[in-house]
């Protein structure tokens, strides 16, 4: 995918999101950025997992929203995490300065979120005593990860946009990349990602979405004889 032109946007919650005319795609939910990342990755994920320490892997870093609410979360609990996240096209310092995040979650925090996007690619550097983050510079497609997940953010593009992502040979290189009865939570409830996720060895099941979307999905990876 070639840069494309990114708008600013605010969603029903008041928290920011980034719009892509040329795909017609935003980032996050219209209806809340906040609250979609919240109830799909922290509540159905994190919140869900009882790991500790926990190894979560994240597709699609985009504005660093479900990594910065993870790590409030992980403070609140003190509990240990190791964050990796992997992204082919970062946002630039400028858009991410524009982002209300930190504002709309405590100002407290807003030191975390600089340091979350200030952090170098491809180095894990320790945002705070208990959160190490990871962020990896490279294609999903083509990159050998080498660490071993409890719980997956898969938050790429819609499969309309990004199809290449929400295959069986994805979830298969995700499930060897999981440990035993890891967690990955999506927004897609799309038949063709339910089939994929199944059909490379995830026990599939329907959630209650966040508000403006009536379903989710939390797959549990399961064992193969």
């Amino acid at each position: 995918m070639k840069k494309l032109k990114r708008e600013l946007k605010t969603t029903e919650d008041g928290s920011h999101t980034f719009y892509m005319p040329e795909l017609g795609e935003h980032y996050h939910s219209t209806h809340g950025a906040i609250q979609e990342a919240i109830h799909v990755y922290i509540n159905a994920g994190f919140n869900y997992s009882d790991k500790d320490p926990i190894h979560i892997l994240e597709i699609g870093f985009g504005t660093g929203l479900n990594c910065f609410l993870t790590l409030i979360e992980a403070m609140k609990q003190k509990r240990k995490v190791n964050y990796h996240s992997i992204e082919l096209y970062p946002l630039e310092q400028k858009e991410v300065e524009k982002l209300n995040y930190a504002a709309q979650a405590n100002q407290e925090y807003e030191k975390y979120f600089a340091a979350i996007h200030k952090a170098d690619w491809d180095k894990t550097v320790e945002i705070s005593s208990n959160f190490y983050l990871k962020k990896i510079k490279g294609d999903l497609l083509e990159y050998a990860f080498t660490d071993h997940y409890d719980l997956l953010y898969f938050d790429a593009f819609a499969p309309d946009i990004q199809p290449k992502l929400w295959t069986k040979d994805v979830f298969d290189k995700l499930y060897q990349s999981t440990k035993s009865n890891a967690i990955l939570t999506t927004y897609s409830t799309k038949g063709i990602v339910k089939q994929a996720l199944r059909a490379a060895g995830f026990e599939v099941k329907r959630l209650p979405g966040p508000p403006g979307k009536h379903q989710m999905l939390r797959a549990t990876r399961i064992s193969k004889e």
